[in-house]
């Protein structure tokens, strides 16, 4: 008796390895996958703006590296003592107006460096609602706690998203031909908006995401990560307790198969010796200064050294 729908996962080239160099970029699902890369130490750039969660809000912040369109004093705002941006999630922000300018560009300058050396870039769309902040007309990337008022609502239309895809994906096609480009639409519940309203968007993304693959299905491809969350464990046992956000086993079944999908099986043997590492300098000893803890400590150096003569970019 079969009690699960399997989501088939096509094997697709040119397989991440140890010298890939992977930028992760969207809502707060890229994150859990960006966090199983890092954990098993592959080369990462993981949202340096902070979580992403609508298309617009992700071409803006690829579009301004590629092009060089440092951030200046017109891009920020000073709120509760802190500087913010539009453009990015509240995490990043600064007490001094210099530092954060610094801070940004610093971070755009980091982007796109990785955006033009990446073998792997993946993209991850939360949600095609959107806010327009009613003073300047411009989309924003967060709301920071303003009042409702004084945004309008928006839900981008296929075409919109369509549209942004493309531009992104000529933009890096353009200065860096080679990446291949991964995009999925998160499993997240956006829930505040509404249920309908949610699958709605989900919709709108998924229709226009799929629009523009399939024009070009050898550099640009689209992972089911939505779809196994909502086929393969349709249970509610594979949420957090808010029942919006996957749960760590929902996120790492995904990820087993986002590693089945794109990983090199040749990184297998170093994943789980790097992953025994981590294990390891995680480990709180009873006795720090017993002969049993000392030994355990010689044989982890010992593992450390060893991969970091297989793999020298290491670092623990």
């Amino acid at each position: 008796m079969k009690l699960q729908t399997k989501i088939p996962i096509t094997s697709n080239e040119p397989k991440i390895d140890y010298d890939s160099k992977i930028v992760l970029l969207g809502s707060c699902f890229v994150e859990n996958i960006g966090e199983k890369l890092n954990y098993v130490k592959f080369q990462t750039l993981q949202n340096p703006f902070g979580i992403l969660f609508h298309p617009i809000a992700v071409e803006n912040i690829i579009e301004r590296a590629l092009q060089n369109n440092l951030f200046t004093e017109q891009d920020i705002f000073f709120k509760n003592d802190r500087w913010y941006s539009f453009e990015m999630h509240s995490s990043i922000n600064a007490t001094n107006k210099k530092v954060f300018l610094d801070l940004i560009n610093t971070k755009l300058a980091e982007l796109k460096e990785y955006l033009l050396n990446s073998t792997h870039i993946v993209l991850t769309y939360g949600t095609a609602w959107v806010y327009r902040f009613i003073k300047t007309q411009k989309l924003v990337a967060n709301c920071f706690k303003i009042p409702q008022k004084e945004f309008e609502k928006e839900l981008l239309s296929v075409r919109d998203i369509s549209s942004s895809l493309s531009n992104i994906l000529s933009l890096i096609k353009e200065n860096n031909p080679k990446a291949s480009i991964i995009i999925t639409v998160s499993p997240v519940r956006h829930l505040k908006d509404g249920f309908v309203e949610n699958n709605l968007s989900k919709s709108h993304m998924i229709t226009a995401i799929h629009q523009v693959v399939l024009k070009d299905s050898i550099s640009h491809f689209y992972f089911p990560s939505y779809e196994m969350m909502m086929d393969e464990l349709r249970a509610y046992r594979f949420y957090k307790e808010d029942m919006i956000h996957p749960n760590n086993t929902a996120v790492t079944i995904i990820w087993e198969a986002f590693n089945k999908a794109w990983i090199s099986s040749k990184t297998e043997p170093f994943q789980k010796t790097i992953s025994a590492i981590q294990s390891g300098l995680k480990h709180k000893p009873f006795n720090p200064n017993s002969e049993e803890h000392l030994l355990f400590v010689k044989g982890l150096e010992s593992k450390i050294n060893s991969i970091k003569k297989e793999i020298p970019h290491l670092k623990f």
